[in-house]
């Protein structure tokens, strides 16, 4: 079973920190149901469910730490994880970065959970599967994608007399969809807590429509453009420059918020005066659990408004050491925007570039988040509010942070999920000049 109930779970906790002898003592339980279908070439290849909880325990003598880790819960074995915690820390030498485990702390409680996702059966996920294909197979069309689904819980309690314990669920599902020369392809994802907001019938339309629209794509000059980027495009390059808002990278020099002669650059104008975002743990239809890795409760917090710096990230050593206030990690990311769709922003477009995704994102340079990548999936180029024609595909050098300085308009937010991190975001269709297209890619 992987969730455990709350009574059986913090029972399992107390007999934990009751079994250690050590300074202190954190034990953490964590367990979750996954399940998946993959599909390709308009055929399910493969399909499969997890099922799993694990107990972590972490002590400390001092400074010197050990953790250890099992998924047997009889008294025996939780005594046997300690003792073994605890052998570690004794032979570990000193962490000079130690913090002690947190006082007791008060969450809130996030709605993360959804009973028709922690539902979700093998019948559910043939039929995702089967609502993506059989539409493809209809039209001459090829699927490829995958749906993940998960329902889980997380439990820990110290020796300080801190708790938590809160249960959640989401789905992932993606689907390109190729024609059958290969010279066209579309793509959609969907990434949501509750099922019941989402169609895989509706969304497979998405990646068809792409498909075979973008077949046949003409090559045009690399360059400065005006572009479109659809929420699952900007999200991926978003994504890369969030790992930067760590107050100690940036003190240390080592990051695009870090201000000449040292320091942050906290308080001043970074972005252009559009952009505002915030992370907000009950944040409807996107909620997180209520604390961060170190156990520090998560609030509702800006982090850019109209283009200034509000929030960064200080760990609790960091904190201690540069005398500021502890602040929790992001545990998601809102970015504000405005009601219109994206059909609405190509509407009122002179010219410019429609990009449905980016890919291969890397990193060129950390000081300005310059980052490398791809278009994919549909790319296409836009006349006098209208889609002209399918282009190819580009590689594009451009900084998230020259990007959010360059904005013309933003659209209606949705929910998406980045290759590139883990972390909940709700962002905006957007519209930008200026975005560097450097050369031109053959891939579809």
């Amino acid at each position: 079973m992987s969730i455990l109930p709350e009574a059986q779970a913090k029972a399992i906790l107390t007999k934990v920190v009751g079994f250690s002898q050590a300074d202190e003592c954190t034990a953490q339980l964590t367990g979750a149901t996954r399940g998946n279908v993959r599909f390709a070439r308009n055929d399910v290849s493969t399909a499969g469910v997890t099922d799993d909880v694990e107990l972590s325990v972490q002590v400390a003598f001092g400074k010197r730490v050990g953790t250890a880790t099992i998924n047997q819960f009889d008294d025996a074995s939780l005594q046997r994880v300690v003792r073994r915690a605890e052998e570690l820390a004794r032979l570990a030498p000193e962490n000079p970065e130690f913090m002690p485990a947190v006082a007791k702390q008060t969450y809130l409680k996030t709605d993360t959970f959804s009973a028709p996702t922690a539902a979700i059966d093998p019948a559910y996920r043939a039929k995702v599967a089967t609502d993506s294909i059989g539409p493809c197979r209809a039209e001459n069309l090829v699927a490829a994608g995958y749906l993940e689904d998960q329902a889980g819980f997380v439990a820990f309690m110290n020796s300080k007399g801190n708790y938590g314990y809160q249960t959640s669920t989401s789905s992932d599902y993606t689907c390109t969809v190729r024609t059958q020369d290969g010279r066209g392809s579309g793509w959609v994802g969907h990434n949501v807590q509750d099922v019941a907001q989402f169609n895989a019938g509706e969304d497979i339309r998405v990646a068809m429509r792409k498909a075979s629209a973008s077949a046949g794509a003409q090559a045009l000059e690399p360059g400065k453009y005006t572009v479109i980027l659809e929420p699952a495009a900007a999200a991926g390059l978003v994504a890369f420059m969030m790992f930067f808002f760590d107050a100690r990278s940036a003190d240390e020099g080592r990051s695009f918020l870090s201000k000449k002669g040292g320091g942050n650059k906290l308080g001043d104008q970074v972005f252009g005066p559009q952009v505002t975002m915030f992370t907000d743990p009950a944040y409807p239809g996107a909620a997180v659990y209520p604390w961060d890795e170190e156990g520090l409760p998560r609030k509702k917090m800006p982090i850019i408004q109209n283009g200034k710096l509000m929030t960064m990230e200080y760990s609790r050593y960091w904190a201690q050491k540069q005398g500021k206030p502890e602040q929790p990690g992001f545990g998601n990311i809102i970015m504000e925007g405005g009601t219109k769709s994206t059909a609405d922003l190509i509407r009122t477009t002179e010219r410019g570039i429609l990009v449905s995704r980016t890919w291969y994102i890397r990193m060129v340079d950390p000081q300005t988040v310059l980052l490398t990548g791809l278009t994919r999936d549909g790319t296409f180029y836009i006349e006098n509010g209208q889609i002209k024609y399918p282009v190819k595909n580009f590689r594009f050098n451009e900084s998230p942070v020259i990007m959010l300085n360059n904005v013309e308009e933003f659209g209606k937010p949705v929910r998406v999920k980045s290759d590139e991190s883990d972390t909940t975001m709700v962002i905006p269709p957007m519209k930008l000049r200026d975005f560097t297209f450097t050369s031109l890619s053959d891939a579809v």
